[in-house]
């Protein structure tokens, strides 16, 4: 009995030892990889978490000669502000509106180009074509605001001088003065700049399905559009449910740039250009209070990730293969 206890004893100490061992040996394997994962770590520690210790600011009425975490506590003053008045709300408006136009209008794009660029059979063609429809993405907004203007200039823009008289209309509009115009051309320009960099990553997801499907669906007599809705667009589908879910969990902020560069922060155009950041920013510039810019985009990221949440969970009870988590 006592032989039998050692034995097992010694067995079980024999286990542990090899564990360890195969596990030193795992670790010493992948070291290489571990080394090389650092500085991503070290970068993501100092720009993504340490940074979260700021969120307190939001919570605070910030005193230059106190600091940060000496400051006195206002509570949820700071968010009182974006409800505090009618161009706060309506800055709340625009944006949500502005972004739900835009995830359903820029996907629609995205997708009929990327299957438009799939039908191109010259390999050369097909390249300068992924190369033009990309350029715009990589503009400064800056440069895209010279080139609107350069369409929309009152005196001698392309609109007012060249196009509009095509179709007879001969009075110069004043589109820096005209608020009712600018939804159109900031979808415009918004779709022309991003569509490029959606519809590529479509396009690699559409060249990814087996070409064997086309055949048996041409075989069985379909037509282009029915090979599209029944092959192409279910490939797409995963694609399409991650970019939007991803499009919503940003549907409080805005593009900037587009909404400040684009208008020439004209005051005029604000009842339909104004989006949450561009009022945050004019009140910081104003008021130069740090503490509301903070809770500004605070209740950004955390309304983001309840429409994110909510949106994959919505996903998950129609497909759960579909959901992101």
């Amino acid at each position: 009995m006592e032989k039998s206890t050692l034995s097992k004893a010694s067995v079980t100490e024999a286990e542990k030892v090899h564990k360890r061992t195969r596990a030193r040996k795992r670790f010493l394997s992948f070291l290489p990889l571990y080394l090389m994962m650092i500085p991503g770590l070290v970068y993501l520690i100092i720009n993504n978490y340490l940074p979260m210790a700021g969120l307190v600011i939001a919570f605070k009425k910030i005193d230059y000669s106190l600091g940060i975490f000496k400051s006195p506590w206002v509570g949820l003053k700071n968010f009182s502000f974006l409800f505090s008045n009618q161009d706060a709300i309506k800055a709340m408006l625009n944006t949500v509106l502005y972004n739900l136009a835009w995830i359903v209008l820029g996907n629609v794009l995205a997708i009929t180009v990327a299957i438009a660029l799939d039908t191109v059979r010259s390999k050369y063609l097909k390249k300068v074509s992924q190369v033009i429809i990309l350029i715009p993405y990589l503009l400064s907004t800056v440069i895209v605001s010279y080139i609107v203007y350069a369409f929309l200039n009152p005196t001698n823009g392309f609109m007012n001088n060249t196009l509009l008289p095509l179709f007879g209309i001969t009075e110069k509009i004043k589109w820096y003065n005209e608020p009712k115009y600018w939804p159109a051309i900031l979808t415009i320009v918004y779709l022309w700049m991003s569509f490029g960099y959606s519809s590529i990553l479509y396009y690699s997801t559409v060249i990814s399905i087996d070409k064997s499907l086309y055949e048996a669906a041409v075989m069985d007599g379909a037509t282009t559009w029915q090979q599209i809705l029944h092959v192409t667009l279910p490939g797409l589908k995963f694609t399409i449910i991650t970019l939007v879910l991803l499009a919503v969990g940003r549907i409080c902020f805005s593009d900037f740039g587009l909404f400040y560069q684009i208008p020439q922060h004209s005051g005029l155009l604000y009842k339909t250009t104004q989006t949450i950041d561009t009022f945050v920013y004019r009140a910081l510039l104003e008021l130069n209070d740090v503490g509301r810019s903070s809770a500004a985009g605070f209740l950004q990221s955390i309304l983001g990730f309840i429409m994110v949440f909510t949106a994959n969970q919505l996903v998950a009870k129609v497909d759960r293969e579909s959901a992101l988590f």
